[in-house]
Formats: C-alpha cells, structure tokens, sequence
C-alpha cells in the first residue's frame, strides 16, 4: 500500500488536474497520563505516534481554500479566508480547517488560499486525536504557503483557539501542542496553564502498544463533556480558576463544601496532575517499576474516583497488568488501551488481547503498534 504522502499527491492530481506544491504533515498522538487535567490547566504526558494526517497544498492568488479528503470522499469544501460561515453548526470534517482560518482572521493575521488534498492514517474516532493533526497539519501548510512564520506554539493556540471559540468544543491544549511540537522518541511533559513544555526521552527497551476496544464514541464524549461541567461547578463552589489551584491537603480542607461524587472528581484530577509529574521522572530515570506503579494507580483513579472505565476496559488492563508486572505500565488512554511493555513480552501481549481477551468479552480488539513520532512539518 502507498504511503500517506503518495496518497495525498494522487488524490491532488485526480481532483484539481496538477500536481501539489508541497505536502505537511501532523502526527495523531497517544497520552501516558494525565486523564483530564488538560482543561483544568493541569500536567499532561503525551506521546506523538506514527500516524499522520497528510495534506498535499497547491499556492492560490486569492484567499479561497478548496479541500478534499480520502475519508469523506466526493465532497469538495470550500470557502474564503474570513468567510467562514457558522463553524459550529452541524457534523462537518471541514468545520476543523475552517476554525483554523477563523481563528488567524480574529488574531489578525492574512493568508492567501490553498487547494488542499488531505489523506491520513490516524485511526478515525479511536481516541488518538486525528482532529488534532489535521488542524495542525493545515495550520502549517497555512503558516508556509503564506509565509506567516509562526512558532508550533502559536499554531497549537490559534488551533485550540478555532475549535473553542468557533466550534463551541472547549478542549484543553494538549492535543494541538504534541501534534505541533513533538520530538521523536520523546513524550512531552506538558504544563497546560503555563504552555510550557519539556520533552521525556522514552526507555528505548519498551514497546508501545495502543489498544482499540471499540468503545461507543458517542456515549465516551458525552462522558467527557459531563466530566468537564463537573470541574467546572467545583471551581466554582470552591472559588477558584482552576483546579490546578488546589492541593491534596486543601481539598481535604474544603470536603464539607462538596458532596462525595464532586469530592472523588477533584482527587483524582490533584492526583493524577502529581502521577503525571512523577512519571515523567520515572520515564527519563528508566525506572519502569515506579512507572508501572503510577500507570496503575491513575487506572484505579480514574475507576474508582472518576468513573470512567467500562468493565471491558477494566478487565483488558486487569489482564495486561497481571501478564506483564513491573516490566511495563498499562491504563486507559482517551477509551482506548495503552500498553508500554518490554520488548520482550509485545507477542504476549498481542496474543492476550487476540485470545484470552477476545474469549472472555467477545472483543475483536484493534491492536497498533507504535513509536514516538516527532511534530507537524513540511515534508516535500
């Protein structure tokens, strides 16, 4: 099969009749840890993985973008640089480049149009964040087409910026900003209040396994979005910005102002923001016994405190955990499955989920193989 590169290039020519200019590229990613802490200003780990959106981009004179893509096919978007329309009304694929442009017409920026061709082998709706890498792969043939000169920091920002303000989607900035500024081999350690970052070399002896179990993904964001309102009232019953504010020992203070589910919300979500922290060090000191101690402690958080795990999710890691020990970690990751293990026990683990998980639920699970990718970027 052709690559996502040779893809998009194809996919150029059959549609506008000559060959692209140039293609970008933006990698989806996979998160370690820090389950819900990004929009609640915390710490969050993410990996950048090798799967990439792809946007082959030809130069225009006029400010009109006109974009096809492989997974929508026969549908050719349009519109103008600051004619956007209504970002947030209606289920369109085009709504995350549109937002992008809106959110560079608010800040004042100019940019001429592309004709764009978009191909990409981020698993759709599997939680590994392909909205994110196509708004970044477009935000950056944007900023080099039209020589805007923009940081990947900037790009990220003006991304999170289009999809809260344009498309009534409020997310937190980790998903733009490992897409953007990724290093290979590296997680990025991620202060989401400062935007700040820090990239963790990950143990070259451990394998990176993303596990698809097919959850519903309808019923998984409407979780998330009720967690969010959740944080939100707490914040403000406890006045404050964020719960990036609050500490362990304070929020033991302030139990009588909150109920025991809102109690449960804001511990796991201190917690998980100092599991984060601790992991990055076990990370970059090779110490996969504490970081498989941490994988496990966020799991049972987000079990027991958050409420997020399925009892299929809660078995898969059950298993894992028990087949690989202290020699890798294993949690949920955005509804799916993430398995870092040594080398050594990938078939195992491949065969756990292929077997005796699939005799025990029922699940034909979708196994990815994965590496640590580096960030969005010109590649031809």
């Amino acid at each position: 099969m052709s690559n996502p590169a040779q893809r998009a290039t194809k996919l150029f020519v059959q549609t506008f009749g000559t060959k692209p200019d140039e293609l970008y590229q933006a990698p989806g990613r996979v998160n370690i840890m820090g389950e819900h802490t990004d929009y609640n200003e915390g710490l969050a780990l993410p990996a950048a993985i090798n799967f990439h959106t792809v946007i082959a981009v030809k130069h225009r004179e006029d400010n009109l973008f006109r974009a096809v893509t492989t997974a929508f096919p026969g549908q050719i978007k349009q519109w103008f640089f600051g004619e956007e329309g209504s970002v947030a009304a209606g289920d369109d694929w085009s709504h995350y480049l549109k937002c992008v442009t809106a959110a560079m017409n608010q800040s004042g920026l100019q940019a001429n149009g592309l004709d764009l061709a978009i191909v990409g082998d981020v698993p759709l709706g599997a939680g590994l964040s392909s909205s994110a890498a196509l708004e970044i792969a477009f935000g950056t043939a944007i900023s080099y087409a039209s020589q805007l000169h923009l940081s990947p920091l900037a790009i990220a920002q003006l991304a999170q910026r289009g999809e809260s303000q344009f498309m009534c989607l409020d997310c937190g900035m980790m998903d733009q900003m490992i897409s953007a500024m990724a290093e290979p081999d590296h997680a990025l350690l991620i202060d989401c209040l400062e935007l700040e970052s820090e990239p963790v070399l990950l143990p070259e002896d451990l394998s990176m396994i993303i596990i698809d179990t097919k959850q519903d993904r309808h019923a998984f964001t409407q979780q998330f979005e009720q967690r969010k309102k959740q944080a939100n009232n707490i914040t403000q019953l406890l006045g404050l910005d964020s719960l990036r504010d609050l500490s362990l020992s304070q929020l033991n203070h302030s139990k009588t102002l909150l109920d025991d589910e809102q109690f449960r919300r804001a511990r796991h979500i201190i917690s998980e923001n100092q599991r984060t922290s601790n992991a990055a060090r076990a990370l970059q000191q090779n110490n996969i016994a504490r970081f498989s101690q941490l994988m496990a402690q966020s799991q049972a958080s987000m079990r027991d405190d958050f409420d997020i795990i399925s009892p299929e999710i809660d078995t898969l890691v059950t298993m894992i955990s028990t087949l690989i020990g202290e020699q890798g970690g294993v949690r949920m990751s955005d509804g799916c499955v993430l398995a870092l293990v040594s080398h050594d026990l990938s078939d195992d683990v491949i065969n756990l989920v292929e077997n005796q998980f699939f005799d025990k639920t029922g699940i034909e699970a979708t196994i990815h193989l994965c590496s640590a990718s580096g960030g969005a970027g010109r590649i031809s």
